[in-house]
């Protein structure tokens, strides 16, 4: 049977082109699945603020009158502007271990492009640098995490076998937290701290976070990946977007904040309990027991997943990472966590990577995003 590609144009097959993504990988031990209301929210128009303004087309691929991929074709004109490029994305993309599949949905993904007048498509991205990025390359064998995605060991031959090449990669580390954290990092903290002024901010509440320092925090974020792969500056409406996601649900003692005589925001650490093995166990669902299971992941893990690392331009390379550590290493080791798992951190930012260095570590996951002139 023919590979029929649908474009779709309602939430009930919204909802569909997100089960798929989900249903696609609830016999493996190493997704972790999203949860439905997190992909409806962030894939509908009128809920998030990225897609005033890009443009998207979502498509789903049948066979047999059964789904059997599905593909997310977007164009940011803020990133093409930025990097004075003509690209598409293509991101969310599923597919059997069909080969007639992935042609079908890469095709339909690049007509859509050549026909907005894009010369080039790139991905898996989505519509920001806070979405998934990256096809996983190398680490199968290991689990995923709820801000990276993960995929069978299929997708890189399909993506290459249709012509794509690389374009870059991330790498993901996993660092053993030690049992007693370096007291020369604490020296070193203390002499920063001093140098230059600043201060590691304490929190009681969430609310203390977002009064005071969230736009603060979305500010530094966009000066400090301003020239990394694909960055695109958030508006305000984003900002408020991410901060009413993100900051309603962490724990106070995996953040850290450093400011400056002013309070301005000079560097962050924000970190989270993993959520993999609750992922698992909601399936998609956070009710009836999936805020269950979310919850108890809060209070009881040994692994502490890092999403946010920051550091000011004025400040780099002048020990202010060595605060950040102080700060949290000794709390992840007096929560019972054993390991930290890193954002994905492109290859060529070695200066994130070589902060690892001080730390027992292994490079465990890589993931890549592919181009093709269209």
């Amino acid at each position: 049977m023919s590979v029929i590609i649908r474009e779709v144009t309602s939430r009930k097959e919204l909802k569909k082109f997100i089960w798929f993504g989900i249903n696609l990988y609830k016999d493996c031990e190493f997704a972790a699945p999203p949860l439905l209301m997190d992909d409806l929210l962030n894939l509908s128009i009128g809920k998030n603020p990225a897609l005033d303004f890009c443009e998207t087309a979502y498509f789903l691929a049948y066979k047999n009158n059964k789904i059997v991929g599905r593909i997310a074709a977007i164009i940011n004109p803020v990133a093409n502007e930025s990097w004075d490029q003509k690209r598409a994305r293509f991101g969310w993309v599923d597919f059997i271990d069909d080969e007639d599949v992935s042609k079908a949905l890469f095709d339909t993904a690049i007509a859509w492009a050549k026909s907005k007048g894009m010369n080039e498509i790139h991905g898996p991205l989505g519509f920001t640098d806070f979405d998934h990025e990256g096809t996983l390359v190398d680490g199968y064998d290991r689990k995923g995490t709820l801000a990276g995605i993960y995929n069978y060991p299929y997708y890189p031959a399909h993506i290459e076998k249709y012509g794509f090449t690389k374009d870059i990669d991330w790498k993901e580390y996993l660092i053993t937290i030690p049992d007693e954290f370096p007291e020369k990092y604490f020296r070193i903290a203390d002499i920063v701290k001093s140098k230059f002024n600043l201060t590691a901010k304490r929190f009681t509440s969430r609310k203390q976070i977002v009064t005071n320092y969230a736009e603060k925090i979305f500010d530094l974020l966009n000066l400090c990946y301003q020239h990394l792969y694909g960055f695109s500056k958030l508006n305000e409406k984003q900002k408020h977007f991410y901060i009413s996601l993100y900051f309603s649900f962490f724990r106070l003692d995996t953040v850290s904040i450093i400011v400056d005589e002013k309070d301005d925001v000079v560097a962050l650490g924000i970190a989270m309990p993993s959520f993999t093995n609750a992922l698992q166990k909601a399936k998609g669902r956070l009710f009836p027991f999936g805020w269950f299971y979310m919850l108890r992941a809060l209070k009881k893990n040994d692994t502490v997943d890092l999403y946010l690392m920051a550091v000011h331009p004025d400040y780099q390379s002048k020990g202010v990472n060595s605060i950040l550590f102080a700060e949290l290493m000794p709390r992840f080791a007096k929560n019972g966590y054993k390991f930290a798992e890193s954002n994905p951190e492109l290859e060529t930012n070695t200066r994130m990577s070589s902060q690892w260095g001080n730390f027992e570590y292994v490079n465990h996951k890589s993931r890549r995003v592919y181009v093709k002139d269209i």
